[in-house]
């Protein structure tokens, strides 16, 4: 369901090489490279189009991109209970990060227990939090139906993701920023630690435990191991690069107060970035993350060899940050 492009689509890729037939349920709006080699069926899952574009339909597994609230899930535990072998749910890192304390290093055990307070709704976290409980309440429905009914499912929680064909051009847009030549902002010196995915990763670990029975009713972290802060990262991608790693702190109040959001300047600078555990993961399904060095140059090299033909959206706000950063030395 939805998984046309990015982890989606090397799931796909992965999945026909293994001799299987792959279906894909999404509302069509994408072009896909498969051609004749997968199913299509086009609905809305939010509505009566899922229904009867899966009656009396099975599937051995189904893996689910797309579920964002709980309604999302109820529906598909209606229309496939019974008649889907395992049903694996691609979740979120952010289930966390809306808990109340957030716990500083994600286990799946810290899952349960209150949820932070609504922001209000014109709150810039506000977004974010919706996300994460959303994704909260979808996880509920599936624990729920796995305890009631023995719904076959399993749950898998990601933090960002990178890859070659990452459509949110997070990472993409700090090489933009690096070549250029001028200093890259890091919002209050980019010192805070990251935990990212991936992508071939995630597709890799989902083939993997399709049809695993140990899995059901279970949830588990995917992530890498390294946990560089975001200056160490910068100075990765910038020797990828081959370019010097030109980086200015700046406090974040100075960001805003030159009217820049500092997510926009900087991705990876947002607080919504959660900090997950693998160790279940590594421990349970085997699951071996890619060296953080090692993906990060198969990214550049993608980048470099086949340069996107514009920079990000947020790019277009460059002149102002070197305006921002003009003054005094880079690190």
């Amino acid at each position: 369901m939805g998984g046309n492009r990015f982890v989606g689509y090397d799931l796909v890729w992965r999945l026909l090489a293994g001799g299987h037939d792959v279906t894909l349920f999404n509302r069509g709006t994408l072009a896909d490279p498969f051609g004749a080699r997968v199913e299509r069926l086009h609905g809305d899952r939010k509505t009566d189009e899922f229904d009867r574009g899966l009656a009396a339909r099975s599937f051995d597994a189904a893996v689910d991109f797309a579920g964002f609230v709980a309604a999302d899930l109820e529906r598909a535990v209606r229309v496939l209970q019974g008649r889907v072998g395992h049903y694996v749910f691609i979740s979120t890192g952010q289930v966390y990060l809306v808990r109340a304390p957030r716990p500083s290093l994600a286990r799946e055990a810290d899952y349960d227990g209150p949820v932070m307070p609504e922001p209000p709704p014109a709150h810039p976290d506000h977004g974010d939090w919706a996300y994460g409980v959303g994704k909260r309440a979808a996880e509920d429905v599936l624990a729920a139906a796995f305890a009631r009914d023995r719904f076959p499912s399993t749950r898998l929680r990601v933090p960002v993701i990178n890859g070659e064909r990452d459509h949110t051009r997070r990472l993409e847009a700090y090489l933009w920023r690096l070549l250029d030549g001028g200093p890259v902002i890091v919002p209050d010196g980019g010192t805070h630690r990251l935990r990212q995915v991936y992508a071939r990763d995630v597709a890799r670990a989902i083939a993997g435990l399709l049809g695993d029975a140990r899995t059901l009713g279970q949830a588990y972290n995917l992530c890498q191991e390294e946990t560089p802060t975001l200056a160490e990262l910068l100075d990765w991608l910038a020797r990828l690069l081959g370019t010097p790693a030109r980086l200015r702190a700046v406090p974040r109040a100075a960001i805003e107060a030159a009217g820049l959001d500092p997510v926009r300047v900087s991705p990876f600078s947002g607080r919504w970035m959660s900090l997950l555990d693998p160790a279940r993961a590594r421990a349970e399904l085997g699951f071996v993350a890619t060296p953080l060095p090692t993906y990060l140059g198969s990214i550049v090299a993608s980048f470099l060899a086949h340069p996107p033909a514009a920079p990000p959206d947020a790019y277009a706000d460059r002149g102002r940050e070197l305006a921002l950063a003009g003054g005094g030395p880079c690190n």
